[in-house]
């Protein structure tokens, strides 16, 4: 085995991916921005997107110095581990500002796209999905391989892990909280109050609305999983040294997130829908399969040049099977995340049916089918780690974290797609375009839909497997062999960890409700005091609402994020490190069902929703369609901000434990 060949096939692979990255950006460019209507509304998007971004940033900035101080005096080595964090941060930072700023561009651009035909529309979206993709991909292999060979530590990987963990709490936190605040207000006013449709210009709060699904769906969604992808790759990394020795233990993680990266885009280059003119339902089937039949093959060419890279470096297949398992969880929870939210089946089409009868029952029936939900991927994950274990002890768990997030680069294409073709969907009706556009855009927006719910649920199991990575690492880098429940310090700490997801969620949500309420004051001002608006004769204050839901997002995800860094700080400092292993083990076990939980209530509320307003179960303004609202409503801030920021819990707490594990010691002692 050459490994000075193996290097420069990580390297050709990260650079081979920006540059498809730029493919990408010229092509999409290249399309029209529409009519002076359509070019005023993306223009506003993308200002107030660029505002949000940029006001994040800031406070991301002061927050990273601090750290970057704090790991440069006390975490070895000295001062490396601070400058791993700032490249980290720096590398995800970048990642999201890309996606977001392509996203923003090509929304109107699928819009005037559509109008020509659906599939047309369909690859300016993907094609936007992928620049998120591949730039999250290639810049986080990039940045990982930097940070093991410039420094010559393997180590250090984890503290460029632990930098992508500060801006994935920013922007997925943050920008859930900002997103809800503007959705739900929009909601509350324009469909409760006025009955007036979604995405109405009328509306002061639609294009916060808009705004809120890049910075909630697209920068939250990429530095969610950019976060899960280098975490693996770190934890991969350091367990397999351990395991394999210095130089395999590196190689064989980079050099399959590296044949990740280059099968992902034939997978993306695969997504080729028919070109004909089909109606609402075939246009939403073609769309999904050709999207499905990228996917899947990307997959399919994976598992075999997995085999081979394995086979090849090792001489053996144990940690293929780990990958292989990794890869069929991904797959399964997906699946299962789709039959759970999606409208074509009965768990969802029975919350609609329930309706019927009032708001309490699509409460209670959306609550029951989120708790059964949870049951297939626990089962998933539970059989996805033994197997792994068996295979190869703790650097399985980590492998089978990598099987998952391997072929990112196409699976977050496709979860990007759905914000995107969402916004197209808005502008389209914002601009008051042909039917016919509106109708194509609908059609993609719809597939966007179950592409989001997967993508929740995607990034959910790989956030499980990741932090189940980290906690062997943890166990591993701090000595520990054995965590015994019986120890009245690793119960404690149990217990803790359990309470914090609830804890983290009820600040979110709470950030939502009162960050809602803000917003709603302000839409029903605007009704009341601008001349003509509700007559559709005078332009809104668009930038208000986004300034309003700007400024109560940055100050409540304050709270939220201290409390991820400070307490398993406060435990290990105190009850020690057996402590922080029970902390983990909690946090995990309560933070990935309750994330699931509250992912798939809100993607089904949501689901139920459109189900009726398709005309089932008595239609638009009935009384189901207004019940189904008030799930909808209820389940915004469960789906788009409390159940994907868990990700971020359970994955940082990890991430701290391991970085500080050295210094921990009980100055209490039973």
């Amino acid at each position: 085995m050459n490994a000075t060949a193996i290097i420069g096939f990580v390297f050709s692979a990260a650079v081979i991916g920006l540059l498809f990255v730029v493919f990408l950006i010229r092509r999409i460019m290249l399309n029209d921005e529409g009519n002076d209507s359509v070019r005023e509304i993306t223009g506003a998007i993308r200002s107030g997107a660029r505002v949000f971004l940029q006001r994040e940033y800031r406070i991301l900035a002061i927050f990273t110095v601090l750290m970057v101080i704090v790991l440069s005096l006390l975490v070895e080595p000295r001062p490396w581990s601070g400058v791993a964090y700032l490249f980290g941060t720096i590398m995800s930072a970048l990642a999201g500002f890309i996606g977001m700023a392509i996203a923003t561009r090509a929304n109107g651009r699928t819009t005037v796209a559509a109008a020509r035909n659906w599939h047309e529309g369909l690859k300016v979206a993907f094609s936007a999905g992928g620049v998120m993709g591949f730039s999250v991909v290639s810049l986080g292999l990039l940045g990982v391989a930097l940070t093991v060979f410039v420094t010559g530590n393997h180590y250090l990987a984890l503290s460029f892990a632990f930098g992508s963990s500060a801006v994935a709490l920013f922007l997925r936190v943050g920008g859930g909280i900002f997103t809800k605040c503007a959705d739900v207000g929009a909601d509350l006013v324009g469909k409760v109050e006025h009955s007036i449709p979604e995405d109405d210009p009328r509306n002061a709060a639609v294009i916060a609305d808009n705004v809120g699904d890049n910075v909630g769906d697209i920068a939250g969604m990429g530095s969610d999983l950019y976060e899960s992808y280098v975490s693996s790759i770190a934890a991969a990394i350091v367990l397999g040294v351990a395991a394999l020795g210095a130089r395999d233990g590196v190689l064989l993680p980079l050099a399959l997130a590296a044949a990740g990266i280059l099968v992902s885009m034939v997978g993306a280059l695969l997504v080729r829908p028919k070109h004909r003119e089909d109606n609402f339902e075939q246009q939403v089937e073609g769309a999904q399969k050709s999207m499905n039949f990228g996917v899947f093959a990307a997959n399919g060419i994976m598992i075999v040049v997995s085999f081979f890279i394995v086979r090849w470096m090792m001489g053996s297949l144990e940690v293929f099977w780990a990958l292989l398992v990794g890869m069929f969880a991904g797959v399964g929870i997906s699946a299962t995340t789709e039959y759970y939210t999606s409208a074509a089946y009965k768990p969802t089409q029975n919350i609609a049916r329930a309706s019927t009868g009032g708001p309490a029952l699509t409460i209670m029936q959306g609550f029951a089918l989120s708790m059964i939900s949870i049951v297939p991927p626990v089962i998933m994950i539970v059989v996805a780690s033994l197997v792994a274990y068996a295979a190869t002890g703790l650097l399985g768990i980590a492998m089978a974290a990598l099987g998952l997030l391997v072929n990112l680069g196409v699976t977050l294409s496709m979860d990007c797609y759905g914000p995107i073709s969402d916004n197209a969907a808005g502008i389209a009706e914002m601009a008051g375009l042909d039917h016919r556009v509106r109708e194509r855009c609908e059609a993609l927006d719809a597939v966007g839909n179950t592409t989001a719910a997967l993508g929740k649920g995607f990034s959910i199991g790989s956030a499980a497997l990741a932090s189940l990575a980290w906690i062997a690492t943890y166990f591993e880098t701090a000595g520990i062999e054995v965590a015994n429940l019986m120890y009245i310090e690793v119960m404690a700490g149990t217990l803790i960890g359990g309470m914090l997801p609830f804890l983290f969620s009820a600040l979110a949500i709470g950030g939502v409700g009162r960050g809602a309420g803000d917003v709603v004051e302000e839409v029903r001002r605007q009704f009341r005091e601008i001349p003509g608006l509700m007559e559709g004769n005078a332009r809104p204050d668009y930038e208000r609402c986004v300034d309003i839901a700007t400024k109560r997002a940055l100050r409540e995800m304050i709270i939220p994020g201290m409390l991820v860094i400070l307490v398993p700080l406060a435990l290990g400092y105190t009850l020690g490190p057996k402590a922080v292993a029970g902390l983990l083990v909690g946090a995990l076990i309560t933070g990935f069902m309750l994330a699931t939980m509250m992912s798939n209530a809100g993607g089904a509320w949501d689901n139920a929703k459109k189900f009726v307003e398709s005309g089932e179960v008595g239609g638009k303004n009935s009384e189901a369609h207004r019940a189904t609202v008030v799930g909808d409503t209820v389940g915004d801030p469960f789906k788009d901000t409390a159940g994907p920021s868990l990700n971020i819990l359970v994955k940082l707490v990890g991430k701290v434990a391991v970085i500080f594990a050295a210094g921990f010691t009980a100055l209490i002692v039973f």
